[in-house]
């Protein structure tokens, strides 16, 4: 049977019921609010600020010597050379570089925080392979150390990512990185939301000695694909609803479900697939399985075999968010090789990405890209810095649906930007100024800008 589009149901619905006695009272649409806890982020106060005389990385290839940086009301006004801008605040950068904020795709930090005591594990809701209803905004918590340390090496923008332990983790949030005594205050305004997701061992693992499904890859699989076709039925009950709605029939809405809402999301496009997901031939599968259901397969995590198959990952337009050189700590992570993300970044319309998944390494985000690119660089690659510094801040932003707004200073763009002592790929290198929106929210001297907690006390 050919589907009809909601619009034609619609006509067709009220041609054929026209005359028909009537349904009762009518009921008020049923609408689902998309957005239930709003982001209150407020842009911190800034004056307009002309960084000059800096090597400047722009964030999407290009690198400009002893070049100005504009920002202007939150957002870069101008990149290039000479700029003048009358009554700005001028920081005369000569031999530091400036780069666009850092962003990183793969973070815990206010779900599993510090102090790490049982009472902080708020990350992984380990009570069914499909948790797809829990949202990880929900367990940050603003307080944790680990932001100003993160924002101390330059990190602007995170992906806060539920655990691995099921099938279907949760949603993810997008937050900015600046001090709040809430969630909502951090929270990137209209950011997509994220769904996590998890391959292999982990779900295998966890579900298996509770006697459930899954207890193999085969498992996963199954339970993955059954989840989707629940979701399936459940948007077109939606959509037969809003159809019938917008007819005048005065139906009576479909039964409510936060789990099929977020995986409805990703049908409709609205809500975007982060995959922990190690192996090659996984990763492929989870790509056949996106065009089974009609979706896009999103960002692969973790990654140890994306070099296996990286010319498919680009050809579908999956990113891979990768480590430089975690391997080894389990089988699914064993077949690696240090090149890995230079390899996935070597295939045309690729986007490779260098991620933390940890509370210390967001710290040096910058020194982790520089790893791959100095290891690649001994093993044959030609990788420039202006290149590299896409791994940590334009692909980046295209993972989390942001590029549009920040990854890259160009004009226009949000004003997240660093200043560091000198590349950031060095393992000296330390980040001297940093801005969000145009506001300063770290100088290394300046403690006005320096956050502080009780409890970070340790935390170095």
């Amino acid at each position: 049977m050919q589907k009809l589009s909601p619009s034609l149901l619609a006509l067709a619905l009220g041609v054929a019921l026209t005359g028909c006695q009537d349904q009762g009272p009518k009921r008020d649409k049923v609408e689902i609010n998309k957005n239930p806890f709003p982001s209150t982020y407020q842009v911190l106060p800034a004056t307009a600020t002309l960084i000059k005389n800096a090597t400047v990385l722009t964030g999407t290839g290009e690198r400009l010597d002893n070049a100005d940086v504009y920002m202007v009301d939150g957002k870069i006004q101008q990149v290039g050379q000479g700029l003048d801008a009358a009554g700005a605040t001028v920081i005369d950068a000569k031999g530091k570089w400036v780069t666009p904020g850092i962003i990183d795709v793969h973070s815990h930090l206010g779900a599993y925080p510090s102090p790490q005591v049982e009472s902080h594990q708020d990350g992984n809701e380990m009570t069914s392979p499909n948790t797809a209803e829990v949202w990880v905004e929900h367990s940050v918590w603003p307080q944790d150390p680990g932001f100003n340390r993160a924002r101390e090496g330059g990190i602007t923008t995170l992906q806060i990512l539920p655990g691995s332990a099921n099938l279907f983790g949760g949603r993810s949030v997008t937050l900015k990185n600046v001090p709040s005594p809430t969630m909502q205050g951090m929270k990137f305004p209209d950011a997509p939301y994220g769904l996590k997701m998890a391959c292999g061992e982990n779900p295998k693992r966890v579900y298996g000695s509770k006697g459930v499904l899954p207890a193999t890859r085969m498992g996963n699989m199954a339970g993955f694909r059954s989840s989707w076709i629940e979701a399936k039925e459940y948007k077109a009950k939606w959509e037969q609803y809003e159809a019938e709605y917008a007819a005048g029939l005065n139906p009576e809405a479909p039964h409510r479900d936060i789990k099929l809402d977020t995986l409805r999301g990703v049908l409709d496009g609205e809500v975007l697939i982060h995959n922990h997901c190690y192996k090659a031939e996984e990763i492929a599968m989870m790509i056949d399985m996106s065009k089974e259901f009609g979706y896009h397969s999103g960002t692969f995590h973790h990654g140890i075999e994306a070099y296996k198959v990286a010319g498919l990952l680009a050809e579908n337009n999956n990113c891979a968010a990768l480590w430089p050189d975690w391997w080894g700590f389990k089988m699914e992570a064993y077949d690696m090789v240090q090149e890995n993300i230079a390899i996935v970044d070597a295939v045309k319309n690729s986007c490779a990405i260098v991620h933390s998944d940890s509370d210390t390494t967001i710290q040096r985000l910058n020194q982790e890209a520089g790893k791959v690119m100095y290891r690649a660089n001994d093993n044959g690659f030609n990788i420039s810095e202006e290149h590299a510094i896409k791994w940590i801040t334009y692909n980046a932003a295209k993972a989390l649906g942001l590029q549009e707004k920040v990854g890259s200073l160009a004009a226009g763009k949000n004003a997240d930007v660093v200043i560091w002592n000198q590349s950031p790929f060095s393992v000296y290198a330390k980040a001297e100024q940093v801005f969000i929106d145009g506001a300063k929210v770290y100088d290394r001297f300046d403690e006005k800008y320096q956050a502080v907690s009780d409890f970070m006390l340790g935390q170095r």
